[in-house]
């Protein structure tokens, strides 16, 4: 009898749930477990706040600097293309990408034509340029690209419009061209004649064809983007109305077919040549930096489309800079350049503020009017 109550009593303790301890033990081994493996990280990575908390958790442990990593490199990199050096003016055929996890910029392939103040955008996953200033001064028509998979860049045939520079291009979204089409808006042609003329440029012929109404505006070094509706937004830069800003889009009010035109907006804050701009995550354009009153700023606005069209300031750059390299990526905004400084920042969207980058862009002296895109 009591070897019979020993067993039951034996398989009733056998039976008892895990203790409190127990649970615990497991719950820190599979939280181990799990913090060991990189692409557990990688996945942290990609649903952080921007590109400063992704940096920020390449310094927790081994393994979540792996997967920060990991993430960081499906991500595209700020390229900087050509420009023109503070000392002796000799523009330049360098390209660099900032590499993104090791905040370090790295040598690509050269451009075939040094060039500045030229326009500039991806296309399909490639890099292009157009046009700019090349040694001695001489307006370019030449256009150029780099692939994707890098190598080198090719000549395309030149614009058929000729030589232009200060232009901003955008480009068009479709699939049907052998190599892509470009819209090429304002700049300054051949014989210094400022333009508002808006070209689709075709790629594979150079054929520049009038594509739409053209600007509002004279301009030429402006800010310029496309936003993810389809609309266009152009402020700032020379022409005599640096203040104004303008978007191609659909009426404000009328039929959801009515033809889209270019429209004004509210003016800027103060008048910005040789400002840059970017479209950030939240939708917003933003506007940074520029020439004003004599000197480059750091001042920086944001253009707010839903309701009525306003401005809102963003923080001030460290530096003030004008006709620099500039680029929005996972919540973040990155400048590196231009008159005045060779440090490169980050703008981080979810907290607001301005950041250092630890490398300054590879010049001793300054860089300008060099291209931007990200590739």
């Amino acid at each position: 009898m009591q070897a019979h109550e020993c067993t039951n009593h034996t398989t009733a303790r056998m039976a008892l749930p895990p203790t409190t301890a127990a649970l615990e033990d497991d719950a820190n081994w599979a939280v181990e477990r799990a913090t060991a493996l990189p692409e557990v990280w990688a996945l942290v990575a990609e649903h952080s706040d921007g590109l400063v908390d992704v940096w920020r958790l390449m310094r927790v442990c081994r393994a979540s600097r792996a997967g920060a990593k990991e993430f960081l490199n499906t991500l595209p990199g700020l390229v900087v293309c050509g420009g023109r050096t503070s000392v002796g003016g000799e523009s330049l055929s360098d390209v660099w990408r900032l590499d993104l996890a090791t905040m370090r910029w790295e040598p690509m392939p050269a451009l075939v034509t040094g060039r500045y103040d030229h326009a500039r955008c991806a296309v399909r996953g490639a890099l292009v340029v157009l046009g700019g200033f090349t040694q001695g001064g001489g307006r370019s028509s030449s256009v150029e690209m780099l692939s994707e998979e890098g190598g080198a860049f090719v000549d395309l045939p030149p614009l058929s419009c000729g030589g232009i520079w200060g232009a901003a291009a955008v480009a068009v979204g479709e699939s049907d061209s052998a190599a892509g089409q470009v819209l090429l808006l304002g700049g300054v042609m051949e014989g210094g004649a400022m333009s508002r003329t808006v070209h689709l440029v075709d790629l594979a012929t150079g054929v520049c064809t009038p594509g739409r109404p053209d600007l509002l505006r004279l301009r030429f070094d402006f800010a310029a983007a496309g936003l993810p509706g389809g609309g266009i937004v152009c402020a700032g830069g020379g022409g005599g109305s640096p203040q104004s800003a303008e978007m191609w889009g659909p009426p404000v009010q009328g039929a959801p077919d009515a033809a889209w035109t270019w429209r004004q907006l509210p003016a800027l804050s103060v008048g910005r040549g040789g400002c840059r701009g970017c479209v950030m995550s939240d939708g917003r354009f933003a506007v940074l930096g520029g020439w004003s009153s004599g000197g480059p700023v750091s001042s920086c606005e944001a253009l707010v489309v839903d309701g009525v069209a306003h401005w809102e300031p963003l923080p001030p750059m460290h530096d003030s800079r004008a006709y620099f390299a500039c680029a929005a990526v996972a919540g973040c905004v990155i400048v590196a350049g231009g008159i005045g400084p060779t440090s490169a920042e980050v703008y981080d969207e979810s907290r607001n503020r301005w950041l250092r980058l630890p490398h300054d862009l590879p010049y001793e002296n300054e860089l300008r009017a060099m291209g931007s895109a990200l590739l």
